[in-house]
């Protein structure tokens, strides 16, 4: 117990003797007297104090003059070549305060006419004390160098001021002076020092104004080493991309390691420390992050030292994605009344830690509800939205996110079509909050047969074009919230269309809608205005205001109406938002009058300027009525002209008030001299007429046969009687003869093809006729049935329509018959032949059958 407290008593009394002996050897050296004399060749200077002194120290100077005084001269101090103070005397004195830290300079000096002479002089330095020397360390960097030992002197002495070491291991002394000449640091190297003995160092530091000792510092050379920092490796587990294992070597041999990590955005670290071995394994990291990893080692693992950290910094491999995506979607029809629909899907990005890794691509799969035969479509992008047009039935649509180690958990919705069940959440309403957020609350839908899952909040600047810009901002929710405060690319100064849907399992219901807006203000400019005068009044009509311009959302429009004539306010009305159109009908003018019209948007911050202004004249009624009824006549015209129903209703109407125009005769083709002469040459017609069968495969074109018209009143036909058309054989037999309805087999036969074609190719080149006075009924020859002989309003085809090509028209030949006179303005069916039959001429026909019940008896 007793030799407990003996060895280190004793250490301290070695120790304390040898910094004694060291302090004395350096006052000895440094000590002054208490005052200063110089003595020169012409006089003397003494000072009360020492050379060196604290700073704020009063020194008194003194100046004696040698010799006899030099008539008209005087005697003078100086400091720093600053006059201070004069005599004419022999001596003179002066006590100065010392306030400034450095060496100051006094002189003494003869001052006469022609010059300055010096006397003597003297050097005053203020400065301090030395201050304790603190943070004394003594530091081996590796095992083979020699200990550092350093210090901190504390305030500058502005005096010279001496540093010595002493060293001692109990039996030995040893001083050392410092190598160093740093006015903060201290430094020292020690040599010839073993790992088996104690040490204890001890500095001191000394000036003329005194001295100053450190705390005695007490070491093993184990205790001062400090290792070189250790390399070391980082290997990644190929099963795991969150999982490595580190490898270290250290020169010393170190016992003891601490291991530290972190990812390079984060400021903190994770710290582990290691016993007695050269590698560790870490678990858990975060796949393909970049991280910092560092080392260090001390030889003992109590004592000793640690090394400076070592550092490397690697990215960890990538991992399968671990989120699942958070999917929205959209439906709308592809076309209007179409049965096809287009799915529109929305999906975020996964977090960095859920991603795992780089996507690189989604995988989107459609899978019918109403077809289970119907195979599951498969579909690959690279953006975070996909819309596709499918038909119009329920889908199961899964979203996979992949990387280059796998995919992700599927996000699974349905697109049911009836949603009429699934009814909307009830109250939505939006707060505005200011700083660029929304507050959104709303309550929960009526009772419905599915339970509720949750709530999808959407929103997207109102005017938005869903082409140009498909994505929408949403949020989902627990089935617990009833409010949210959105705040994701929310702007302040613009209007949101904000939709909240409740989620039933897994597909949304039927939308609740709001307009909402963050902060406010009064539209910077007014909606364009276009007024149109009608009647006594005017109808206005106006575009909304741009959407940059609105700076919030439009809560109304105030429409203004000042009359010309008057002084007082103009008349406001106010039509609120969401009146479609945007328009309206001010009634009751004075005609005549002047009105200035201007239309200005308001939001909840108040109302904006104006935009265009119209200056409004207000016709008078007899005015009005004129342009009516001209309009009235070019419409009713252009109906009658182009509008088949409207031309027809209009051709029974001036038959009914117009009868007298079905008097006039028509020709009958019967009176040519030619058809009179048909009986007779029945028998050739009948075999010349094979020639013209739809059957024939090659023929002749008959010679054509001149016709000559006479326009004689015909005979009335018996019931059931027809007119046949000579054949092209019959040459000089220009007569038209009846035949009976039961005609002989071969006798009655239909044009050809090819002449019925050429009939409709030569329409198309003469001059164009209306259709209510040509109107052709059909290409068809055969006679007319019984409803064409009861209601004779369309002439037959082959009267109305021209002949083949070489029909000939001449236009030159006065007309003979007057009873054929065109009357351009006849415009009734029954009572007229086509104008291309109004001009004489040859008549070049081949088989032609006319039915007479079409004209009238």
């Amino acid at each position: 117990m007793a030799f407990a407290w003996i060895v280190p008593s004793a250490v301290w009394l070695v120790m304390h003797f040898t910094a004694e002996a060291c302090r004395k050897g350096i006052m000895t050296s440094s000590k002054a007297p208490h005052g200063t004399e110089e003595i020169c060749d012409k006089g003397t200077m003494t000072a009360n104090t020492a050379s060196a002194i604290q700073c704020g120290t009063n020194v008194t100077l003194s100046c004696h003059l040698g010799g006899l005084q030099t008539p008209n001269c005087e005697i003078g101090i100086f400091l720093n070549n600053s006059k201070q103070v004069t005599n004419s005397g022999r001596s003179v004195s002066k006590t100065f305060p010392l306030n400034t830290y450095g060496k100051h300079t006094f002189t003494c000096k003869r001052i006469c006419k022609e010059r300055n002479t010096i006397i003597c002089g003297i050097y005053i330095k203020c400065g301090n004390p030395p201050d304790e020397p603190v943070n004394v360390s003594c530091i081996q960097a590796g095992t083979d160098s020699h200990p550092l030992c350093t210090w901190n002197k504390g305030r500058l002495t502005y005096l010279d001021t001496t540093y010595m070491i002493q060293l001692s291991n109990g039996t030995h002394d040893l001083c050392f002076s410092e190598e160093s000449l740093n006015e903060t640091f201290g430094s020292l190297a020690l040599t010839e020092l073993n790992f088996d003995s104690n040490y204890t160092i001890v500095v001191s530091a000394s000036n003329k104004l005194g001295s100053a000792s450190s705390q005695p510092l007490t070491f093993m050379l184990t205790d001062i080493v400090k290792p070189h920092p250790p390399d070391f490796l980082v290997e990644f587990d190929n099963s795991s991309a969150t999982n490595c294992t580190l490898f270290w070597h250290n020169e010393a041999q170190a016992q003891h390691y601490r291991l530290r990590y972190r990812p390079l955005t984060r400021h903190s670290w994770s710290t582990v420390e290691i016993f007695s071995s050269e590698q560790y394994h870490l678990h858990g990291l975060e796949p393909d992050t970049a991280y910092e990893f560092q080392v260090s080692c001390k030889i003992h693992p109590e004592r000793g030292l640690w090394s400076d950290w070592s550092t490397k910094q690697t990215r960890t491999p990538e991992a399968e994605p671990t989120g699942i995506p958070d999917v929205w979607y959209r439906l709308s029809a592809a076309q209007l009344g179409s049965q096809q629909q287009n799915i529109s899907l929305f999906w975020k990005a996964l977090s960095k830690s859920e991603a795992g890794g780089r996507i690189l691509g989604y995988k989107v799969t459609f899978e019918a509800l109403d077809d289970l035969n119907s195979p599951t479509e498969s579909h690959q992008t690279t953006h975070t939205s996909y819309s596709r047009v499918t038909p119009r039935v329920g889908y199961k649509i899964t979203v996979t996110a992949q990387n280059s180690r796998g995919s992700s958990p599927p996000a699974s919705i349905l697109t049911n079509l009836g949603i009429q069940d699934l009814p909307p959440p009830q109250q939505v309403s939006a707060m505005a909050m200011g700083n660029s957020s929304i507050l959104v609350s709303w309550k929960p839908p009526r009772r419905s047969a599915v339970p509720i899952s949750g709530y999808v909040v959407e929103w997207a600047e109102t005017g938005m074009n869903p082409h140009l810009e498909p994505h929408h901002t949403w949020a989902k929710l627990p089935a617990s919230n009833l409010s949210t405060v959105i705040a994701e690319h929310i702007k302040d100064n613009m209007c949101y269309q904000i939709h909240v849907f409740a989620l039933y399992q897994d597909r949304a219901g039927q939308a609740a809608s709001v307009r909402g807006y963050s902060t406010a203000q009064a539209p910077s400019a007014g909606p364009q205005m276009l007024s149109t005068p009608w009647a006594t009044g005017v109808l206005v009509s106006w575009e909304e205001i741009p959407v940059p311009q609105q700076r919030g959302c439009i809560t109304g429009y105030h429409v203004y109406l000042q009359s010309k004539d008057s002084r007082g306010d103009p008349q406001v009305y106010a039509i609120p938002e969401g009146t479609a159109p945007r328009s309206l009908y001010i009634p009751d003018l004075q005609p005549g009058g002047l009105y200035d019209l201007w239309v200005t948007g308001s939001t909840a911050a108040g109302e904006g300027p104006r935009g265009n202004r119209r200056l409004l004249c207000i016709s008078g009624a007899r005015v009005w009525v004129t342009v009516v009824l001209t309009c009235s006549f070019f419409i009713f015209s252009a109906s009658v002209c182009f509008v088949p129903p409207a031309r027809k209703a209009f051709h029974s109407l001036l038959s009914v008030l117009l009868p007298q125009c079905k008097n006039e005769a028509i020709p009958d083709p019967a009176n040519a001299t030619w058809a009179k002469s048909f009986m007779a040459t029945k028998a050739q017609l009948s075999s010349l007429s094979i020639l013209f069968l739809p059957s024939t495969i090659s023929f002749e074109e008959p010679e054509p046969t001149l016709v000559e018209e006479a326009f004689e009143q015909p005979d009335p036909l018996a019931p059931g009687e027809k007119l046949l058309l000579g054949s092209a054989g019959s040459r000089g037999h220009r007569d038209w003869t009846r035949q009976s309805s039961s005609p002989e087999p071969g006798e009655e036969q239909q044009l050809p093809e090819m002449y019925q074609r050429l009939v409709v190719e030569a329409t198309e080149h003469l001059q164009p006729v209306p259709e209510y006075i040509t109107n052709p009924s059909t290409t068809d020859l055969t006679p007319p049935s019984d409803t064409t002989r009861d209601h004779p309003t369309d002439l037959p085809e082959y009267i109305t329509s021209p002949g083949p090509t070489d029909l000939a028209l001449p236009t030159d030949t006065p007309m003979d018959h007057p009873e054929l006179e065109c009357h351009p303005l006849s415009i009734f069916p029954t009572t007229f032949l086509a104008p291309t039959l109004c001009s004489e001429g040859n008549l070049t026909l081949d088989r032609v059958k006319l039915n007479c019940s079409s004209f009238p008896r």
